[in-house]
């Protein structure tokens, strides 16, 4: 990738990062960050999946620092899309996220590391620094630990987290049912494996369980 040229003509060095985050201040707050280290420069700002995918393909940053929750598209959408167009993309998860189906979709779909937004700001920059060298830095001994509990229990199918988000929101199997087009004792067999999986007594503990973990979101 051609390196955008300085006013002197000279290619400009600094690592170029770009921000992804629904909140303006926190894209705000990076940008400052980012702009007192004199290797580093932000080069676009995103506040949606969709609108971080099209800056990155007219920015072409170095990093991309992804937040998890956009709206319509998930952060995970939006660096698997991100990866799609450019394999080589190097992107960097910056969430408040911290359950473990969180950590394991973000990783799945492509990011180089995964940090939480009380990381201190030497760490963010050192970690900037490290993914742009070609570095994968390990996440927390915390987050390998959740992955290796995730690992050994069964994981929610697409239909069943989708049957657990309209629960979520106080649907009865009937709404369910109709929602999907579905039978309501295909509905109860959902919700039945749902419990099982997630090893809880009832719908309430299921939606406590899946919030923590990360597997649905409040909004």
């Amino acid at each position: 990738m051609d390196r955008p040229a300085s006013r002197a003509g000279v290619p400009d060095s600094r690592i170029r990062v770009m921000c992804v985050d629904d909140h303006r201040i926190v894209r705000e707050g990076i940008a400052l960050i980012i702009g007192r280290e004199p290797d580093m420069v932000v080069v676009g700002a995103a506040a949606t999946g969709e609108e971080a995918i099209a800056l990155f393909k007219e920015r072409r940053p170095d990093i991309t620092l992804m937040d998890l929750q956009l709206g319509s598209m998930s952060g995970a959408e939006a660096i698997r899309a991100i990866r799609r167009e450019d394999p080589r993309a190097r992107v960097v998860v910056l969430t408040m996220s911290s359950g473990d189906e969180d950590v394991y979709r973000a990783l799945d779909a492509g990011a180089a590391t995964y940090l939480l937004k009380d990381t201190a700001l030497e760490d963010l920059v050192r970690v900037v620094r490290e993914v742009h060298a070609g570095g994968h830095p390990e996440i927390s001994p915390a987050m390998r630990t959740q992955l290796a509990e995730r690992a050994g229990r069964p994981a929610l199918t697409p239909r069943e987290v989708q049957v657990l988000e309209l629960v979520r929101k106080g649907m009865r199997n009937r709404e369910v049912a109709a929602s999907f087009g579905i039978s309501e004792e295909t509905v109860q067999t959902h919700v039945k494996n749902i419990l099982a999986k997630l090893d809880v007594p009832d719908r309430t503990a299921a939606i406590d369980v899946a919030l923590r973990r990360g597997i649905i979101h409040a909004r």
